[in-house]
């Protein structure tokens, strides 16, 4: 019982200092950062230039929108967008593709912390842009090309605060730290829960056992073996609780710089468990199309590694179900 009661003790501070420490410093600035330039009416005017580029992999406006708010929000940001291109009349056709994109991009929540770890930033951002883009072309015209192509007069104005004087901007930014701040206390639980896990699985061996049971395979596929915890995280709790067990694991030498960011692009998607349960919250029809959105994910991984871009087999077979 007290090893029980100390790793729960141990966990619980990891988390906290996690949430309070790393997460909640960069979601405060790179959220009122996207707020305040959505304010201003910059995003309008990147949307409404991108949102013709990017028509040919399937998306619209809406669609260029979501994609800023994964990449720079966090993974529950393009839930609203998802819910507004149902409300408005977009085609099923395009809310898979959307939603295909969405599942393929990194998130904010867990890619601008792990800046701090190390993580390339800048490479990784491009890995999603081409990851998305990929994801929706393929949904658009391949996985999702039975789906409904029926679409109404679609407005794709974005409604948004402005900030037009000193006051709006401080409201704007008020805005902008609370829902940051929603975020890191929200991660906290989740992120306490999944440290106890690891850290009791660790401590029994589990881990170890099954390491050594799939060595031989992840050998054969050139998959470091450390990797299966992090991927187990991932894909039952979510990004942030990753996030917080990669952290772990990196302080305490189990994790390069190198590895973290080979790993990147099968570790830092929304597409797991949470991320896939609240994505497809945002309505009937988005919840309609979502397999069309996941398929295409079991094809469309793709990583950073050794600087080139590779098929990651290993996301393709965490993947399907």
């Amino acid at each position: 019982m007290e090893i029980f009661i100390e790793i729960i003790l141990k966990a619980g501070r990891s988390a906290v200092e996690l949430a309070l420490f790393v997460l909640l410093p960069v979601m405060v600035v790179m959220l009122s950062l996207m707020r305040l330039l959505e304010a201003r009416g910059v995003l309008d005017w990147v949307v409404v230039r991108l949102a013709p580029l990017l028509k040919p992999f399937g998306l619209t406006g809406l669609g260029v929108f979501a994609a800023l708010q994964i990449n720079f929000v966090s993974f529950a940001a393009p839930l609203a967008t998802l819910t507004m291109m149902e409300q408005r009349g977009a085609s099923d056709r395009h809310i898979a593709a959307t939603l295909a994109m969405v599942f393929a991009m990194s998130q904010a929540n867990a890619a601008l912390p792990m800046m701090t770890m190390g993580l390339g930033i800048g490479v990784t951002l491009l890995f999603s842009l081409v990851g998305g883009l990929v994801a929706a072309a393929a949904t658009y015209y391949l996985f999702g090309k039975s789906l409904s192509t029926a679409e109404a007069q679609l407005d794709e104005t974005l409604r948004h605060p402005v900030a037009e004087d000193a006051k709006g901007v401080l409201d704007v930014i008020n805005r902008a730290g609370a829902e940051a701040f929603k975020i890191a206390v929200g991660a906290i639980p989740m992120l306490v829960l999944s440290l106890v896990v690891v850290t009791a699985l660790r401590t029994s061996g589990a881990i170890d056992a099954l390491t050594r049971l799939l060595a031989p395979l992840l050998t054969s596929l050139s998959i470091n073996s450390v990797l299966i915890l992090p991927t187990l995280t991932k894909y039952l709790a979510g990004g942030t609780a990753m996030m917080g067990v990669m952290d772990e694991m990196r302080k305490a030498g189990q994790v390069s710089v190198e590895l973290l960011n080979a790993s990147a692009g099968f570790l830092i998607s929304p597409f797991d468990l949470p991320g896939v349960a609240v994505l497809i919250s945002a309505g009937k029809r988005i919840a309609a199309v979502w397999k069309a959105g996941c398929w295409q994910k079991s094809w469309s991984g793709i990583r950073q590694r050794n600087g080139r871009k590779r098929f990651c087999f290993w996301e393709c077979c965490s993947s399907i179900r």
